[in-house]
């Protein structure tokens, strides 16, 4: 009888002692990959997602790239409509403006306090079109927005049930609750311009290796050919390289992102630009999900600041992030330029100050 009761409580124990593996074991399935994990969605979590009430699933591709197959409930808002040709100023394709902004989402039956999962495909670069506009959401303080990670791609490869026509929104107004909107985020390249040489601020050109070093050149809105190199102290690190292999164009883990981004002080402002702003906001995203807090997308990119009309100064030297340390997140609020932080090294007109710069020329 001893012995017998003695077993008992050895396998009462045993029990417990699974129980309590079993909660640590499912607490660390539960962390988060990412800082900002709640910036990416999986289909599995959108699958048991489905029916909240607050849950809006937003097919942003073209016309270009659309298949005829929709998430189930999901609505189609082409990313492009977020954007237009700036003929004054010579510049396809840049952000309509907040108040557009506003009216497309109402549009759409979206309202602030939904959850948005923007979602796009592995052929228009794999999250490119829809982070641009999680960075739209992101200016307009739209707290719940995600990405849905290889789009409609994944959704297929997971054998879930797929639509062949997107649900019809009820048209509602969207108004941004009162100090959410982010206009601080909306930079032009006088902001940059006036923080060259500023140790606070890093820019990131995450064109391609050729277009950086200016051995690849793109063209303005009438067709005039932009300047050769890049903005004066930007380290080149490609949107792609977040991407695990170019066929799949799943995101890297965090440890990965980490070796990737080595160097970058997330305690300080981070720039990112490209050509048209669209590839930039994809590194924007993937800033953001690692935790960095005081990001800018420089939309107008290359398309303004190697205009050869607009006298801004560019140089084809290679930068390279020094530091060893892997960068951690840090949380912070906007802040100004610091007191005395450095001068701009170059003059009003972009003349030659120091070793590795192109004067603009005319």
């Amino acid at each position: 009888m001893k012995d017998r009761l003695v077993f008992r409580y050895i396998v009462i124990a045993v029990i417990l002692f699974l129980g309590v593996l079993w909660t640590f074991g499912s607490a660390a399935q539960e962390q988060q990959e990412y800082p900002n994990d709640r910036f990416i969605a999986d289909v599995r979590w959108l699958k048991s997602h489905m029916e909240d009430e607050d849950l809006v699933i937003v097919d942003v591709r073209t016309d270009e790239y659309f298949d005829n197959v929709v998430i189930p409930g999901a609505i189609r808002m082409q990313w492009s409509e977020f954007r237009h040709n700036d003929i004054g100023k010579n510049l396809a394709s840049v952000f309509k403006g907040v108040q557009a902004a506003q009216e497309i989402l109402g549009r759409h039956g979206i309202v602030p306090t939904d959850t948005v999962v923007l979602y796009d495909s592995v052929s228009r670069d794999g999250g490119a079109t829809a982070s641009y506009l999680f960075w739209i959401l992101d200016v307009m303080g739209h707290e719940n927005k995600k990405i849905l990670e290889r789009g409609i791609d994944a959704w297929k490869e997971a054998g879930y049930e797929a639509a062949t026509l997107p649900r019809d929104a009820e048209p509602v107004s969207y108004q941004i609750p009162a100090g959410s909107l982010r206009k601080h985020l909306l930079i032009d390249e006088k902001f940059i311009y006036q923080r060259l040489g500023d140790f606070y601020y890093q820019i990131v050109d995450v064109r391609s290796r050729e277009e950086y070093l200016g051995k690849a050149r793109s063209k303005a809105l009438d067709g005039t050919p932009l300047r050769l190199g890049h903005i004066p102290t930007a380290v080149n690190i490609s949107y792609q390289a977040a991407w695990t292999d170019e066929e799949t164009k799943a995101i890297k883990s965090y440890p990965e992102l980490q070796e990737l981004y080595k160097g970058l002080d997330p305690s300080k402002g981070v720039i990112v630009y490209c050509d048209s702003g669209r590839r930039s906001s994809f590194s924007y995203f993937v800033l953001r999900l690692m935790g960095f807090e005081n990001v800018y997308t420089y939309e107008a990119s290359w398309k303004e600041w190697g205009n050869p009309e607009v006298f801004l100064p560019v140089e084809t030297r290679e930068n390279k992030l020094t530091g060893n340390f892997l960068p951690e997140p840090v949380k912070m609020t906007e802040s100004v330029q610091p007191a005395g932080s450095a001068p701009a090294k170059t003059g009003p007109n972009g003349d030659q100050t120091s070793g590795g710069y192109v004067s603009c020329g005319g």
